[in-house]
């Protein structure tokens, strides 16, 4: 398989099609090799157009919209960057390339330990996992330059909105078990402005102040 080739189609097709312009995000998008972040049974499809299935009933997200909400977070490269929701580790890999620091938290331990495997193997050396609450978020570390959020929850968690620095960036899926509309808050002079980016479908966030399991 040539995987090289499937990733430029990919941001091409799937991409460049779209509403993606970011050029720095393509580049990341262009280089990561999302295959590697996958069963060995599924690297075939790696590249298509829609998540797909990881262990303990996770998934990693379509391309278009990891590229999509990494796009709104406006990454500059000097940042520092919380994701919520690890699970394979390669929406980290792509924060890796755009931002200087990642912690990026895993409530599954075993997600959490595969993904970091991953993630060295491939030097992404600036991403840290940490095994936590997400919910909760990671104060010792904040505040963050941005925030992306990769479940969804029936609200902001009051934790995120707090540990976001002052004119950063947060990016979440918000709605029901059915689903969700993905939207970003920007922290403006202390208040959260909050925009529709579109409506999408995740799998739950699960801590103290989300879902419960």
């Amino acid at each position: 398989m040539d995987y090289d080739a499937k990733r430029r189609e990919m941001v091409e097709t799937q991409l460049k099609a779209r509403d993606i312009v970011d050029a720095r995000v393509l580049k990341a998008m262009l280089e990561v090799p999302r295959h590697e972040f996958l069963p060995p049974e599924l690297r075939d499809v790696a590249y298509g157009d829609f998540p797909l299935p990881i262990s303990e009933n996770q998934t990693i997200s379509q391309p278009y919209i990891v590229a999509l909400m990494t796009q709104e977070l406006e990454l500059k490269g000097q940042e520092k960057v919380l994701e919520i929701g690890a699970g394979s580790g390669y929406q980290a890999a792509i924060l890796s390339r755009l931002a200087k620091t990642v912690y990026t938290m895993e409530r599954i331990p075993a997600l959490a330990e595969h993904a970091g495997s991953v993630l060295r193997k491939l030097c992404y050396m600036n991403v840290n996992v940490m095994v936590g609450d997400g919910t909760l978020g990671l104060k010792k570390h904040s505040p963050y330059d941005a925030i992306i959020v990769t479940a969804a929850c029936f609200k902001v968690p009051d934790a995120l909105k707090e540990q976001l620095k002052e004119g950063g960036r947060l990016v979440i899926p918000v709605g029901d078990e059915w689903g969700q509309a993905l939207i970003k808050i920007t922290k403006s002079r202390g208040e959260l402005v909050e925009r529709k980016i579109c409506d999408c479908a995740f799998v739950p966030l699960v801590g103290e102040d989300g879902w419960k399991e």
